[in-house]
């Protein structure tokens, strides 16, 4: 097979080929549980597919050739990918992570792991120096999100791969927000990218999926011995749909951040709305950092009304018409959400106000739509 090196290549045909069988140009959908073996143990490289199945082989391919990796996993949700990533650790290490980030990776780390002898400390990681000075002989992990949600605030993450190197800890990335069309954290140095195929690979709202993505073979085979034994894989119907969507990742991405864009100007000149979250405006505090790692910035926004307080944020959203109030993000569709009381229901309300996520806060999925009828849809709903 040849090596393609530029995406929008590599997103068609990155790690694929026509199937041995017939030539199917789309790999076929291995519907089965099971195959057959001409002797116990002798059998053409498929047992069961809860360990390994044909489709969700094409697509882990797929996803280690769109993240410049090595290696792709495919997991049920990107919540069963984070879970699987917590299980490379043991009682009394300890991980630092976004004070701003997903509400289900905070519940899944205080929730589930925390009381199994893990250590979580959440802080502002646009503070490299403040991070650097927790860090001990009992860090194990980084865990990043950048852009975080729902404030979108930047994390350099060279700087923390450089805070690493030498040391036993792991840097890992959620890059659910940003898609590998927009960067690409291994290239940068991080051990692991994770995402909720769900989002922008799947692109169509029509999935639920979690991937993991590395290059350290040690690593590949620690986390695909969770895989199996813990079996929260995906079935063969949802790799397909998400290879189909990893498809058009390129056209997509590029469309919804045109929109974004534009959405984000508007937003920011309305007399209307308060603050606008959005690291393509040169004033965002990490701008120069979003720039230096990122081909754009990204179709997620934030906006807090003038007076925003919870009413008038379910005023707003109760109006909307183009806009689906929903939760979830990435589709071809544009979505908005109520952060404080959807996504990110799970932080306690005092923790989530000091990162900024206020009861007057609303998030956007900015789709492919015509931007013209998304402006009329906002200015509609802010009016």
């Amino acid at each position: 097979m040849k090596k393609h090196t530029q995406f929008n290549t590599q997103v068609i045909h990155g790690g694929q080929s026509p199937d041995k069988a017939y030539g199917a140009v789309m790999p076929p959908i291995y519907q089965t549980s099971t195959y057959a073996q001409q002797s116990p143990g002798e059998h053409q490289g498929f047992e069961y597919s809860r360990t390994h199945n044909p489709t969700r082989k094409a697509l882990e391919s797929s996803l280690s050739h769109i993240e410049a990796g090595q290696y792709g996993l495919a997991f049920a949700s990107g919540l069963a990918a984070i879970d699987a990533v917590m299980k490379l650790l043991k009682p009394g290490d300890e991980v630092i992570a976004s004070n701003d980030l997903y509400g289900g990776s905070y519940r899944i780390f205080i929730k589930i792991f925390e009381p199994l002898g893990l250590r979580f400390h959440f802080m502002d990681l646009t503070r490299v120096d403040e991070v650097k000075a927790q860090i001990n002989n009992h860090t194990r992990l980084i865990w990043i999100e950048t852009p975080t949600n729902p404030m979108m605030q930047i994390v350099d993450i060279a700087a923390y791969v450089s805070l690493a190197k030498g040391k036993e800890i792991m840097v890992a990335v959620d890059n659910t927000f940003a898609s590998p069309y927009l960067q690409q954290p291994l290239h940068l140095g991080a051990d692991l990218v994770m995402h909720s195929a769900t989002k922008y690979l799947a692109g169509h709202s029509d999935v639920i999926m979690g991937a993991l993505v590395m290059k350290d073979p040690r690593l590949h085979e620690q986390l695909s011995f969770i895989q199996n034994a813990s079996g929260a894989v995906p079935g063969p119907m949802d790799c397909f749909l998400t290879l189909r969507g990893i498809k058009t990742l390129a056209v997509r991405m590029q469309r919804h951040c045109e929109n974004a864009a534009i959405l984000a100007e508007f937003l920011k000149q309305h007399p209307k709305i308060e603050s606008v979250n959005w690291p393509g405006f040169s004033t965002h505090p990490q701008h120069n950092v979003a720039a230096k790692q990122m081909k754009d910035f990204g179709a997620m926004l934030s906006f807090v009304p003038k007076k925003g307080n919870y009413k008038l944020a379910v005023q707003i959203l109760s109006r909307f018409r183009l806009f689906t109030l929903a939760e979830s993000l990435g589709g071809v569709e544009s979505l908005v959400g109520h952060p404080a009381s959807m996504t990110h229901a799970a932080i306690p309300k005092t923790q989530r106000e000091t990162q900024g996520v206020v009861d007057g806060l609303i998030r956007l999925s900015v789709g492919i739509e015509d931007v013209q009828d998304l402006i009329a849809d906002l200015e509609q709903a802010i009016a």
